[in-house]
């Protein structure tokens, strides 16, 4: 018998038997959530490193993070109609290559990909649709996003983001211990690695290069509380 597929649990949530399929192609059918009987209340289920990973929502404190990068990018949008870029929340991405599927807080992608998605009717992007993905970490959830440590066996976002192209990925960590924003970019396909990377702490203003050339204030921007690590 086929052994079963890996969950990674990050929510209280109990997996007790089989699944009828691998957790990719349930995933590509939204069948998965209901296969592991989840709630619905905003409780994600990806697939990382070949992983079923389940995560609760967000807090507030997250949210007006993404919030507030979104906002950069309309306000860019509102002042110059030429400016490119358009963001959209929570959308599934098929990383298709590596038989992955995650759900970042924001993805970026040029007007006319933004236009093509939305006349398809997509339902789950690819990654040459976005130039830049966002990750808020979240005490559930910060290792599924951040660079792999020593102990870890298996790839987190950081690398299946990089294995795909995408040329940016912003990641805002909220650990009380770091509480810094790291941009990434020039991926290494090959070796699933982003090979440039530049950091700023909360209370700094974080500069995207060009092609995006914005400037967003971070001095609202909350950690998590110690007690929920």
């Amino acid at each position: 018998m086929e052994e079963s597929p890996k969950v990674n649990i990050l929510a209280p949530v109990h997996y007790h038997r089989e699944l009828p399929d691998t957790p990719y192609n349930l995933w590509m059918r939204d069948e998965l959530a209901d296969v592991l009987d989840l709630p619905h209340d905003g409780t994600r289920v990806e697939i990382v490193g070949g992983e079923i990973t389940v995560s609760p929502g967000p807090d507030y404190a997250h949210n007006v993070i993404v919030r507030s990068i979104n906002e950069r990018f309309f306000a860019a949008q509102l002042l110059d109609p030429a400016f490119p870029w358009r963001c959209i929340h929570t959308q599934d991405v098929n990383l298709s290559e590596i038989h992955d599927g995650y759900i970042p807080d924001l993805c970026v992608l040029s007007e006319q990909n933004d236009q093509q998605a939305n006349s398809a009717q997509l339902k789950k992007i690819l990654p040459h649709h976005l130039t830049l993905v966002l990750e808020v970490t979240s005490p559930s959830t910060g290792a599924e996003d951040r660079l792999p440590g020593k102990k870890r066996f298996r790839p987190t976002k950081w690398n299946g983001y990089a294995r795909v192209g995408i040329p940016f990925y912003l990641l805002v960590d909220r650990d009380p211990r770091e509480a810094r924003t790291t941009l990434f970019s020039s991926p290494d396909t090959a070796s699933g690695d982003y090979v440039e990377a530049v950091s700023w702490e909360f209370g700094e203003a974080v500069k995207l290069p060009e092609p995006f050339g914005l400037e967003i204030p971070t001095d609202e921007w909350e950690p998590w509380q110690r007690g929920q690590a």
